[in-house]
C-alpha cells in the first residue's frame, strides 16, 4: 500500500473516531414484568428526569405484614355459607383488621369471591361494580320442543338489557330494575333430563335464577335453576390465582408453626393485581405521599401515561416500583397530557397507600421550620395560628416578601430582587403604620 493511501485511511480513521457511530439498539422487554409494570416500555414517556427515593418497593416483595396490609384473595367460594359467613371466617383465620368482598354470591352457589383484607377494602365497591361470569345448570319442566336451536335462540332473546325482579330469598330490596346480560351461550342441552348447561356474560347484579325462570316462560313449559357457579368477578377468574378455604386455613398453619411464607404468599395476591385492567399514570416519587394526602395529580409530578386515557375515566396512578397509590377521575386526554406544560391530569377517587409510606417532600423551607419551631415553643397554636404570645416579628413577616434580603436603592443589578425587595418593605411599612382600631366601650343601660 503506498504512503498516499495509508494517510488517507488513517484520516478517514481519525474522523470517523469524531463521530457516533450507528449501534443496533436493545429495547427491554417489559412483557414478562408483574402486575402494573407489565408492558412498561409501551407506555408514553412525559419525563425521564426524577429523583429516585428510597421508600417502598415492588408489590411482591413487601415484607408480610404489608403484604397482607394490602393482600386480596380470589376465594372458590364453597356450597352451603353465604359470603357474609365466609369473610367472617377469613377475618378469623387470617387475624386480619378489615375484610370486605366483590359481591355477595347465594349460599347454594359456588366460584369466584375476591375477598379484600386491610388496606384492600377500599376497592371492594369499585369491584362489586365488575362484570361477572356464571355457568349455569337449569332443570326444565318439560321437554323442549326444537331442542338446542331453540335453547339458543332463547338465549339470544335475553340478551341485552332486561327487566328483572329479585327473588323472594335474595340479599337485596325486591323491586323491578334494569340489567345488561352481555352474551349468552349454550354448553349442553340433555333431551331426556331435560337439563341444559350455558355459560353467561353480565352486569353486576344480574340474578341468573330469575333468568332461568324468565327462559321457561319463553318456552312456555317453565324452568328452575339447578345450580350455579361463578367463573369471573371483573378481573380475577377461576383459572388463575385461585384459592380454597383449606389453602387460606393451611397457608395461615404453615406460618405460624413453621414460619413458612411461601404458602401464605401465594395464597394471597397484592391488590395491584385487581388494578391491572386500568389505564395506568406513572408518578414521580416526590409526588407520592401528596397525593396520599389527597392533592390532585398534576403534570409535573408524571413520568409516563397509557395511550387510551380520555377525560372522566377512570385511572390508577402508580409509583415507579409498581405500587398503585390511588385511584382518580381523569381530566385531561393523552394527547392533552403529551402537550401541555401546567393543569390537572386527576382527581383522586380513592386513595390506596398508606400516608407517610414515602418520605414528605413539603414542609422543609425557611418559614416552616419557624413555623415548627414556635409551634413546640407554644407561641404558635397547634395548627399554626397566631395566639397571645406570638412575636411581633412573626405577624409583621406573614407577607410574600418576608424573606427577601433587606435591600436599599442601587445594592444589587437584578431588577427583579430589587422590585421584590422594594414591595416587602412597602408591605412592612403599611402594617407597622396601620393603626389599631381602638375599643368603643358599650354604655350601660341606666334602669330607671
Amino acid at each position: 500500500m503506498s504512503e498516499k493511501k495509508k494517510k488517507k485511511a488513517t484520516a478517514e480513521d481519525e474522523k470517523a473516531k469524531l463521530f457516533i457511530q450507528p449501534e443496533e439498539s436493545r429495547s427491554i422487554d417489559t412483557s414478562k414484568w408483574p402486575l402494573l409494570l407489565k408492558n412498561y416500555g409501551n407506555l408514553l414517556v412525559r419525563s425521564g428526569h426524577y429523583t429516585p427515593l428510597p421508600f417502598g418497593c415492588s408489590p411482591l416483595a413487601r415484607k408480610l405484614e404489608d403484604y397482607l396490609l394490602y393482600g386480596i384473595v380470589n376465594l372458590d367460594k364453597p356450597v352451603n355459607p353465604s359470603s357474609h359467613e365466609v369473610v367472617s371466617w377469613m377475618k378469623r383465620i387470617m387475624k386480619c383488621e378489615k375484610t370486605g368482598h366483590s359481591g355477595t354470591l347465594d349460599p347454594k352457589v359456588s366460584g369466584c369471591l375476591l375477598v379484600c383484607l386491610n388496606r384492600a377494602t377500599r376497592l371492594v365497591k369499585a369491584q362489586q361494580s365488575a362484570g361477572k361470569e356464571y355457568v349455569a345448570v337449569v332443570r326444565f319442566h318439560d321437554a323442549v320442543k326444537g331442542g338446542a336451536a331453540k335453547l339458543q335462540q332463547t338465549l339470544d332473546a335475553l340478551t341485552g338489557a332486561c327487566f328483572q325482579r329479585p327473588p323472594v330469598i335474595s340479599a337485596v330490596k325486591r323491586q323491578l330494575r334494569v340489567r345488561t346480560i352481555y352474551e349468552a351461550k349454550l354448553i349442553e342441552y340433555n333431551d331426556k333430563k331435560h337439563m341444559c348447561i350455558f355459560w353467561l356474560s353480565c352486569e353486576a347484579g344480574t340474578y341468573v335464577r330469575t333468568m332461568c325462570v324468565h327462559m321457561g316462560l319463553l318456552l312456555g313449559n317453565g324452568a328452575h335453576m339447578q345450580e350455579l357457579r361463578r367463573v369471573r368477578s371483573g378481573v380475577l377468574d377461576e383459572n388463575k390465582y385461585m384459592s380454597t378455604m383449606h389453602d387460606v386455613l393451611d397457608a395461615q398453619y404453615m406460618y405460624e408453626s413453621l414460619r413458612d411464607e411461601k404458602y401464605l404468599r401465594r395464597t394471597v395476591m397484592p391488590l395491584e393485581l385487581i388494578l391491572t385492567s386500568y389505564p395506568r399514570i406513572v408518578v414521580k416519587d416526590s409526588a407520592v405521599n401528596a397525593i396520599c394526602y389527597g392533592a390532585k395529580l398534576m403534570i409535573p409530578g408524571i413520568l409516563r401515561f397509557e395511550k387510551n386515557i380520555e377525560v372522566g375515566s377512570e385511572i390508577v396512578m402508580m409509583t415507579t416500583k409498581g405500587e398503585a397509590i390511588a385511584t382518580g377521575i381523569a381530566q385531561m386526554t393523552s394527547a392533552v397530557i403529551a402537550s401541555v406544560d401546567h393543569g390537572c391530569v386527576a382527581v383522586i377517587k380513592r386513595v390506596v397507600m398508606e400516608r407517610d409510606t414515602y418520605n414528605m417532600r413539603w414542609g422543609f423551607g425557611p418559614r416552616s421550620s419557624d413555623k415548627k419551631k414556635l409551634i413546640l415553643a407554644g407561641k404558635l397554636t397547634e395548627k399554626g395560628k397566631p395566639n397571645e404570645k406570638t412575636p411581633r416579628a412573626w405577624l409583621l413577616g406573614q407577607g410574600r416578601w418576608s424573606y427577601l434580603p433587606k435591600l436599599q436603592d442601587g445594592e444589587t443589578d437584578d431588577p427583579r430582587i430589587a422590585d421584590g425587595a422594594k414591595k416587602r418593605n412597602a408591605d412592612l411599612e403599611a402594617v407597622e403604620t396601620e393603626e389599631q382600631p381602638v375599643k368603643k366601650k358599650k354604655k350601660k343601660a341606666i334602669v330607671a
